[in-house]
């Protein structure tokens, strides 16, 4: 068990676990979970920490096939400077590895920001904590369960 999946069966919400072999010579880790769970990307979400003013860590997240806009970020989050973390802080300050980050579950909980076309899908696919393993589960229990922020954070 992951600190994701431990966290969701303590908060007795309603979700599943969906595994597959990772491929480590892919380099989208958020796109082959789409692939390999056969669901579109508009529903599989890419956990990305970011610096806030360079003060604090945050998260934020989109669609696997969509890129964060630093700026809409920025705006939603009050922050001046929005950058993405350090590799190696966001492993110690999550507790979970590149490319298996999840949003649930943290060492640290970290202000959360999800881009609002999560709010559109009935279910929504994260991390689950290492690669080749996701979460499903309703968008309102996760946005509940982070005290996330729906925000627009695509570039468009």
């Amino acid at each position: 068990m992951t600190p994701c999946i431990n966290l969701l069966k303590k908060a007795n919400v309603s979700f599943k676990v969906h595994e597959y072999q990772h491929d480590p010579s892919v380099d989208s880790y958020g796109l082959e979970a789409a692939e390999k769970l056969g669901v579109s990307a508009e529903r599989v979400f890419k956990t990305l920490v970011v610096s806030l003013d360079g003060k604090e860590l945050a998260v934020a997240l989109v669609p696997v096939a969509e890129r964060l806009n630093l700026k809409r970020l920025a705006k939603a989050s009050g922050a001046k400077k929005v950058e993405m973390a350090n590799k190696a802080q966001v492993e110690r300050v999550t507790g979970y590895v590149l490319g298996g980050v999840s949003p649930l579950g943290q060492k640290k909980r970290l202000k959360t920001f999800i881009d609002q076309s999560a709010e559109t899908v009935a279910t929504m696919f994260v991390s689950a904590g290492r690669r080749g393993l996701e979460v499903e589960l309703n968008p309102s229990d996760f946005k509940a369960l982070t005290q996330g922020q729906w925000a627009s954070l695509v570039l468009v």
